[in-house]
């Protein structure tokens, strides 16, 4: 798995960095994947995630990386999508934000269970979905302080697309990832998690 994980990252990686829309933006979208890769293989063999986690951790990367090559407003296929169902933008960004959530659910569920941090699947789970949402309104901080420090260049990490609601949509769009995240894949995450103790 390790081999095809890898081969899939750097190929998408390559790709997104050929001729992207803007470098600075693709810096910008394409480091949370960098530094991503730098995590897993520092904590690979101290504590190494189930599949499950490593596949949607790969799955992130990609939608950062297509993000990065095009800008979330500019994504051709949700272009596309956008005529065909009369939207007013381009909601590339808004899968990026549920990824948001629903990723990081799945880590942090698996973190608190294996180290022991959390008592009660309920409290678990409040836990989690509230870690998902402070990760969420401390990216989009950081979206304001780009914008800030960049000025008219950080339209494009920015991708609000005029839309007045994104900074709101965005971390609700995180949370909705995190609760579906946990509400589907538990019993699939608890099955690898007792696979991997045994």
């Amino acid at each position: 798995m390790r081999i095809a994980w890898l081969s899939v990252y750097f190929l998408v990686l390559i790709w997104s960095g050929i001729a992207p829309k803007d470098y600075l933006t693709w810096a910008l979208e394409v480091g949370p994947a960098i530094i991503g890769l730098l995590v897993l293989a520092l904590t690979e063999n101290r504590f190494p995630l189930t599949r499950l986690s490593y596949i949607l951790v790969l799955a992130h990367c990609v939608i950062l990386m297509i993000g990065g090559h095009y800008t979330y407003a500019e994504v051709p296929f949700f272009d596309y999508l956008a005529s065909v169902f009369g939207w007013t933008r381009n909601n590339y960004d808004k899968v990026g934000h549920f990824a948001q959530g629903f990723v990081p659910a799945v880590i942090a569920r698996e973190v608190f269970i294996r180290a022991n941090v959390v008592n009660g699947a309920r409290w678990l789970q409040v836990i989690v979905v509230s870690l998902c949402l402070a990760i969420s309104a401390f990216y989009e901080l950081l979206e304001w302080w780009v914008a800030l420090l960049s000025g008219k260049s950080a339209e494009a990490f920015l991708g609000t697309q005029g839309y007045v609601w994104d900074t709101q949509s965005d971390m609700g769009l995180a949370f909705l990832g995190a609760v579906v995240a946990l509400g589907t894949l538990g019993r699939l995450h608890d099955r690898q998690l007792r696979e991997a103790v045994t």
